[in-house]
């Protein structure tokens, strides 16, 4: 079970730092759609989002101060979830759509994290 566990860990962790890879890549998109969410201070805030991501992936790869990485990642989810997929805010059908997974999505991975913070 050791095995099947960091096989998960790994993978699990692996999510949260391409996440974060994704925000440095495209930082100006990323600035600018936070922007468009009215998020204040958009810049800043794509980078303490991929600073929450790296280190919650590097903690759940490391199993280091895992507790503290799922803390971080919690927080960048609740951030996230309510401003940037807030679906009852949309008009438009399809961006509906599309938030509402993602928010359903990410409302999924807090139970997860909360799940794995019991254990941790």
């Amino acid at each position: 079970m050791f095995t099947v566990f960091t096989v998960g860990r790994i993978i699990f962790g692996l999510y949260w730092l391409l996440a974060a890879f994704n925000h440095i890549k495209n930082h100006k998109g990323m600035t600018g759609y936070a922007a468009s969410k009215g998020i204040p201070a958009p810049g800043v805030s794509v980078i303490i989002s991929t600073i929450l991501l790296i280190v919650g992936g590097l903690s759940i790869i490391t199993g280091y101060m895992v507790f503290i990485g799922l803390i971080a990642l919690i927080v960048f989810l609740v951030g996230v979830t309510f401003t940037m997929h807030a679906f009852w805010k949309e008009s438009d059908p399809m961006t509906k759509m599309n938030s509402m997974i993602n928010f359903q999505k990410n409302i999924a991975l807090i139970g997860a994290l909360l799940m794995l913070l019991a254990i941790a």
